[in-house]
């Protein structure tokens, strides 16, 4: 398990308090989990993602992420249409503990309104785990 000091906070993402990372291109959002939910998670065993077409809420749930310790809900930054779906998560979850941000990915959204969750900026973000209580190495 990392520190929190070896864990990678991207400063060109924006960030949930449920640990999800967002990027907006055009009217595009992209989705993930954070480096530091997947390595609170450890090893992600399988996903659970909306087809593409669905609706999903802003602050909502929209699918949910597995790994030997615990299932988690993974929540939508935005209200709006899923467009994209990470295909390569089904054979290989496990993309999200190697690369969070990049190859980890999990929907890309068309945001239908102004409604959005709260989000923090990486500096924010880094801020906010840091007051959460850390779990020690085994």
């Amino acid at each position: 398990m990392k520190s929190i000091d070896e864990l990678h906070i991207r400063d060109d993402l924006l960030y949930a308090k449920t640990h999800e990372w967002s990027s907006k291109t055009a009217s595009l959002i992209r989705v993930g989990v954070t480096d530091y939910a997947q390595n609170a998670l450890g090893d992600v065993v399988y996903i659970e993602l909306p087809e593409a077409g669905a609706l999903v809420n802003a602050n909502a749930a929209f699918g949910t992420i597995e790994s030997a310790k615990a299932v988690s809900d993974l929540h939508s930054p935005v209200s709006g249409r899923v467009t994209a779906v990470n295909g390569a998560l089904s054979d290989q979850p496990e993309l999200v503990n190697s690369s969070p941000y990049d190859d980890g990915w999990m929907i890309e959204i068309e945001q239908s309104g102004a409604e959005e969750a709260a989000l923090m900026s990486g500096a924010e973000y880094l801020a906010f785990i840091k007051t959460l209580p850390q779990r020690k190495r085994p």
